[in-house]
């Protein structure tokens, strides 16, 4: 129905111009010219989107595709008028001298320019999108004051170089076609009468103009967001599809602040789901060192150990797949995000980033019980490792938050000869700096580690080349040498007294690209390891196939110290908590994993629900047939994300305040 509306009045607004041609609007009638080429060239960079990510829309059918792609054009019409509203004020204003050729050339810049810059963002998209399965928004620009962001982008033109020339078509075809719509304009000798309909005309322009910003023109209509692309998707993942960059980015500008949920009264919260951990212990305290290691794009499809269930499949991790045989490890583990500065805070402060980044987001100044300032009351030194140049990311900020006391980065590595010529020093030479410097910490300690080798444009040293299989993927060089990079660590770790009495958690920060179909869906899109190795432990060996997520890791740690005491988790103690569970949030849709269901629900309704274990590609939608299941999952969801809101809206994400 919406879409007959829309078309209805797309239709009028054609109509309607073309009558204001024949009555002495031809100003008006050129604009909508130069402009149509803008809407061509953006269903081109919808299509070659398509195509090139076709491997994450194998089971996309053909008029499903053209449903999504003319579901687009709403949004192709806001960020068209947003980033043209300069050139579409100043093609309409009251103004005789707008025959000038020098006025018409302004103009003409304007539209090039502000338009090339839209389809870059559009352009970059179509091979970013295979790192983070979603459109880009304002958190792109994050990195903007990394000092290593003009390497990043001359190495990702290199990488992608068909893309930039894919770019200047297109570029050069919105020129030639703006060149060959000529501007001709008999100017009225009666001043009053030109005023007068230009001034009308001008409103009309601005009047529709604000319509199409909004997405509809019933007074009821809301203006048009990134949510709105799920009236056309049957899958989350077809979001992408269906939005274009420049929108995504131009409505994430002002990154708003929550509103408070209102589902259930206080009690009812409380009986459904809490975060507020009350942990008691009758053992005393267990000073053992904790070394949390967060491996960038460790995705599980790389494990072999966690693949054997697939058949003739050899994994990149040769090592892990010892360390695993000795660990007690998490094969049903997801990450909370699709990035860097979502893991973060979700395994160190088991604060998980949905919707938005935590760090990135109104609430990131909020107090919040970090691992490192629990631990730090029990007398713990602390300290936190990233190869990277310092304050990359908002790392070293966050970090300080989470009651981390010392940061080792590029600068306390203090050798430029081991940077990677992209993101900061080689895995294995940091990994090794890391290992000394843990033996010169008073114990008991508490360190992160966060890699970054694995990482696009996916090189390994030059001393390395050669030394690995290439694998079906880029990043399957780069994940075998931070699996050796890993063993190094461990061997020196090994060497040191501080060893046998340390928890090891090994997880990743997110995944990356993937190639088997058991990985294609919204839970292989997330699914992580989590292994935990204690050498003293051995009675905790195993394969365990609990729900677990990135937020568990904390109360997890704290448990194994034998913590007394009361904090705020998002996660659980998934050995001694009930129904244990997992979320995250991509494309606008919430992900609740609990037992051997997957719930995915938007806005206010259900529109998935799926036994993910048994159906990895999640084809068999059960939500109107396990309908006691999801009304379960529901009620869970809806209460953690009340609790999740109101309690970062009100600052209450300590037991403190």
């Amino acid at each position: 129905m919406q879409i007959i509306i829309f078309a209805l009045f797309l239709y009028h607004y054609f109509l309607m111009l073309q009558f204001i041609r024949k009555n002495g609007g031809s100003d008006i009638y050129v604009l909508v010219k130069r402009l149509v080429i803008v809407f061509l060239v953006y269903q081109v960079l919808r299509i070659a989107f398509f195509l090139y990510n076709i491997h994450h829309y194998e089971s996309v059918r053909f008029f499903h595709l053209l449903y999504m792609m003319w579901g687009g054009f709403r949004f192709d019409l806001t960020a068209i008028i947003y980033i043209n509203s300069l050139f579409i004020l100043l093609s309409i204003t009251p103004l005789k001298s707008r025959a000038n050729p020098v006025y018409q050339k302004i103009l003409f810049y304007l539209f090039l320019v502000t338009n090339a810059v839209g389809y870059a963002f559009s352009t970059l998209d179509i091979f970013y999108f295979d790192f983070v399965l979603k459109r880009s928004t304002i958190e792109l620009f994050m990195f903007a004051h990394e000092g290593n962001m003009g390497l990043l982008f001359i190495q990702f033109l290199k990488d992608y170089w068909f893309g930039f020339l894919f770019w200047a078509l297109l570029v050069f075809l919105s020129f030639k076609y703006y060149k060959a719509v000529v501007y001709t304009k008999e100017q009225s000798k009666n001043n009053w009468a030109y005023y007068t309909i230009s001034s009308v005309l001008m409103l009309l322009v601005l009047y529709f103009s604000i319509i199409g910003v909004r997405g509809g023109f019933t007074r009821t209509t809301r203006p048009i967001s990134l949510n709105n692309a799920g009236a056309y998707i049957d899958k989350p993942l077809e979001m992408a599809i269906v939005l274009n960059t420049p929108f995504t980015i131009l409505r994430t500008l002002d990154v708003q602040a929550f509103k408070p949920k209102k589902y259930y009264t206080e009690k009812e919260l409380t009986k459904l789901y809490t975060p507020v951990k009350h942990f008691e212990s009758d053992s005393t305290f267990n000073e053992k060192n904790v070394v949390v290691i967060i491996v960038e794009s460790l995705a599980r499809e790389y494990i072999g150990a966690l693949n054997k269930d697939i058949a003739n499949y050899k994994g990149f991790t040769p090592f892990l797949d010892s360390l695993i045989a000795q660990s007690h490890t998490f094969t049903n583990a997801f990450a909370n995000g699709r990035k860097s500065i979502d893991a973060l805070p979700s395994v160190v402060a088991s604060v998980p980033s949905l919707v938005q980044p935590y760090i990135l987001s109104p609430y990131a100044t909020n107090e919040i019980n970090g691992l490192g300032s629990i631990l730090a009351r029990k007398g713990y030194k602390t300290a936190f490792f990233h190869g990277a140049p310092n304050g990359s990311m908002g790392f070293e900020a966050f970090m300080n938050t989470a009651g981390y006391q010392e940061y080792y980065g590029y600068d306390e590595y203090n050798n430029s000869a081991d940077f990677d010529g992209n993101w900061g020093i080689w895995d294995e030479k940091f990994l090794q700096f890391t290992a000394q410097k843990l033996t010169e910490f008073k114990t008991p300690f508490l360190a992160t580690i966060f890699t970054l080798s694995s990482h696009h444009p996916f090189k390994v040293p030059k001393a390395f080349e050669g030394k690995f299989r290439k694998g079906s993927l880029p990043i399957h060089r780069p994940i075998q040498y931070l699996d050796y990079s890993l063993k190094r660590f461990f061997a020196t770790a090994g060497t040191k007294p501080w060893f046998k009495n340390t928890i090891f958690v090994i997880t990743a920060d997110h995944c990356n690209q993937t190639i088997l179909p058991e990985y294609q869906s919204a839970v292989g899109n997330f699914a992580v390891p989590i292994i935990i190795y204690q050498k003293e432990k051995p009675e905790a060996i195993q394969l365990d196939s609990t729900v677990s997520q990135q937020a568990d890791i904390m109360p997890k740690i704290l448990r194994e110290l034998n913590y007394s005491g009361d904090f705020i988790s998002f996660g659980t103690d998934v050995l001694t908590e009930d129904r244990p569970f997992a979320v995250n949030y991509y494309n606008q849709t919430w992900n609740y994993y609990e037992g051997d269901y997957l719930l995915q629900f938007r806005d206010v309704k259900t529109v998935g629900l799926y036994q993910y274990k048994q159906d990895r590609t999640l084809k068999n939608n059960l939500m109107n047939k396990a309908i006691e299941q999801k009304e379960h999952m529901v009620a869970r969801l809806k209460a953690y994300i009340q609790q999740y809101y109101n309690r970062l809206i009100n600052n209450k994400m300590t037991v403190s305040n």
